[in-house]
């Protein structure tokens, strides 16, 4: 090799030996989550993680993913397919979950938009289950369809695009639960 190329060859050395590898898992307080996901045959990207602390407990673990290809992140658009993964560190029972997500529901959005998305966020409700420390639920909207699971087991699915945009956000909109907790799940 030239001399003249010793230079290029050695810092293109430099950077491949201190080149990271890609991480396949991220954790938070022991909470795992894969930095991939394929879910129906549909690839989602880890967008970002964090704790969700209530008071002074830690009270979940999140994961946000969106589907590869589009402008990332876009944690409100009906045309963006994403997953929000919860893991909690505490028991929950499924009426507190149905309650914090009416309350919630009902001070974020307009009294108009939230009567229109009552009988849906209604069905939704009914779904929930109690959890236990280490549970995990996840909301998935695939760009037509949100779907509701605890453990990988269904509990809800529906066609409701305004549904799943409001319950997205909870945690990733303007006015979300955790202001901290949303800039970790957007990676910002």
């Amino acid at each position: 090799m030239p001399t003249r190329h010793l230079p290029l060859a050695a810092l293109l050395l430099t950077l491949t030996l201190g080149a990271t590898p890609a991480v396949a898992e991220v954790s938070v307080k022991g909470a795992r989550f894969a930095a991939t996901q394929e879910v129906n045959g549909r690839p989602f990207q880890l967008i970002g993680h964090g704790l969700f602390r209530y008071m002074i407990w830690d009270a979940y673990a999140g994961a946000y993913y969106q589907a590869r290809g589009y402008p990332r992140p876009a944690p409100q658009s009906a045309n963006v397919p994403r997953r929000l993964e919860l893991e909690y560190f505490h028991a929950i029972e499924a009426d507190d979950f149905a309650e914090v997500t009416r309350d919630t529901l009902r001070e974020q959005l307009g009294a108009a938009e939230f009567q229109a998305l009552e009988p849906a966020l209604s069905a939704f409700n009914a779904r929930y289950r109690d959890v236990s420390p280490g549970d995990r639920y996840a909301l998935t909207w695939n760009d037509e369809t949100l779907r509701l699971s605890l453990n990988g087991d269904p509990l809800y699915e529906g066609a409701e695009p305004a549904l799943a945009d409001a319950l997205f956000g909870i945690w990733l909109g303007e006015a979300p639960l955790g202001e901290d907790f949303r800039d970790d799940l957007l990676g910002r």
